[in-house]
């Protein structure tokens, strides 16, 4: 490589870690810059990726110095060190070879003092590149073993994600009173014979915390809710307080496993768990008025498809079959229609009929009030024996008292609702929720708008609920 007039590219790196080895952005260039000074040669430009790995080629400065290269000829490419390039031992070779020789660019490392312009160089970065490969594999491997210490020693990883019943505060789990009285709530629901769709409905009406049935499932089978955790498919002891006595997480995990429960006659008995349908419970033959159900990925009148005997009205009906995702699509669209233009709303509520009313059951709203004034003496309680700081309670007792005074309108309401306002409040429910719930959600929010869809061979019916 001829030293005089030699135009360069400069390239320093740092990332966290790197810092604390004296390997600072600024001592880097003092370091490029003395270099080529020495040298005689002119350095172009210093690219700059601050804060990167080097386990990767995915760097901003990095890639905008390669496309330079490709578009205009470089002599060199200096860095202090070799790894401040790559500590990957592929992706140095790849650099060096693919994209800087290829295009008659060298490269230069101070630190280790060669250069490719020579076979030695070329052979020693080969080498090298070996010991950067070998280097972020020690780094990895302590950092991998440093989490199974953690693991061992009972401390909870959940990248800071605090488990439903838990704060996750300086790498230790503490109880969240609030939310762990729903857990031991949703254990002894589960263990008294409710679903787990009964469980997140009652929860999620309960309370402020976002239930999902998936959430319910994960709860009833978490070893961390009686004091465990776990790390790469381990059980250790954890240091964290348990929320849920162990004879119950072992009766409510019996129950969930045992024999009784897979043979139970219906579907969602056998399956605690499963979602079921978009449209199930919705959709009645328009034939024999038989209730259609899911089977082998089609939607079936129970007449035609004789799958449980005693549903079945009509032994000879031979309404049609449909594909759940074509019928699911169909009925979406229909709604998405109605929810989407204010005049289709109008219609479909003038065409119904407008002196109708729902009663509204107020003993279960007193019920649900006096629920809320314990879930708040409790909280206040906790505060005064210390279990709970001011700041951390503070908003829970906002939202149950907001809570509160939703029902205690409701409770100061008419006995009785008329069909039209119950129906706007659930188009509003379908607009703010349909897109991103699940399939308990959605098929909950079009309960609330539909009464049923009645289906006459490929002709679909929708019943609002007015």
């Amino acid at each position: 490589m001829s030293k005089e007039k030699m135009m360069v590219f400069g390239y320093a790196r740092v990332s966290t870690e790197n810092q604390l080895e004296n390997y600072s952005i600024e001592e880097q260039t003092a370091r490029l810059e003395s270099y080529c000074a020495a040298k005689g040669w002119v350095l172009l430009h210093t690219y700059v990726d601050g804060g990167y790995s080097g386990g990767n080629t995915d760097r901003p400065a990095l890639q905008k110095m390669l496309s330079q290269i490709r578009e205009t000829h470089v002599d060199a490419v200096v860095v202090y060190k070799l790894d401040r390039l790559s500590r990957s031992q592929k992706d140095t070779l790849t650099l060096i070879e693919d994209e800087l020789l290829a295009h008659g660019t060298d490269f230069v490392s101070i630190n280790e003092n060669f250069d490719t312009s020579t076979p030695f160089g070329r052979a020693m970065i080969g080498i090298l590149s070996v010991f950067a490969q070998l280097e972020k594999d020690q780094i990895t491997e302590r950092f991998t073993m440093g989490r199974i210490g953690r693991g061992k020693a009972g401390y909870f990883h959940g990248g800071g994600n605090a488990p439903t019943g838990y704060d996750y505060k300086d790498g230790v789990l503490t109880v969240n009173e609030y939310e762990a009285m729903q857990v031991r709530e949703a254990f002894d629901l589960f263990l008294a014979g409710k679903s787990i769709n009964a469980i997140w409905h009652h929860l999620s009406t309960k309370y402020t915390t976002k239930w999902t049935a998936t959430k319910v499932r994960n709860v009833l089978k978490n070893s961390l809710y009686i004091g465990k955790v776990h790390f790469m498919g381990q059980e250790y002891d954890g240091v964290h307080q348990p929320i849920v006595e162990e004879h119950i997480f072992t009766a409510a995990n019996q129950l969930l496993h045992s024999l009784s429960r897979e043979q139970t006659k219906t579907t969602a008995q056998r399956n605690p768990f499963r979602a079921g349908y978009l449209l199930s419970g919705l959709l009645y033959c328009g034939r024999c008025g038989a209730r259609y159900s899911a089977n082998h990925g089609y939607y079936k009148c129970y007449s035609r498809a004789k799958s449980s005997p005693k549903f079945v009205v009509d032994p000879n009906c031979k309404n049609d079959n449909w594909e759940i995702s074509t019928l699911d699509a169909l009925v979406c669209r229909q709604v998405d229609a109605l929810v989407s233009s204010s005049s289709a709303v109008e219609r479909v509520i003038q065409a119904a009929d407008a002196s109708r009313t729902v009663q509204v059951d107020k003993e279960k709203l007193q019920r649900t009030c006096r629920d809320l004034d314990r879930q708040i003496e409790r909280l206040i309680e906790l505060y005064q024996v210390g279990s709970i700081p001011m700041e951390s309670i503070t908003q829970r007792v906002n939202d149950l008292s907001a809570q509160k005074s939703a029902l205690e309108a409701q409770l100061n309401a008419p006995d009785e609702i008329p069909a039209r306002d119950l129906f706007l409040a659930a188009l509003e429910d379908y607009r703010t929720g349909f897109a991103d719930g699940d399939t308990d959600l959605r098929r909950a929010l079009l309960s609330g708008l539909l009464e049923r869809v009645t289906i006459d061979g490929q002709s679909i019916q929708l019943h609002w609920r007015l």
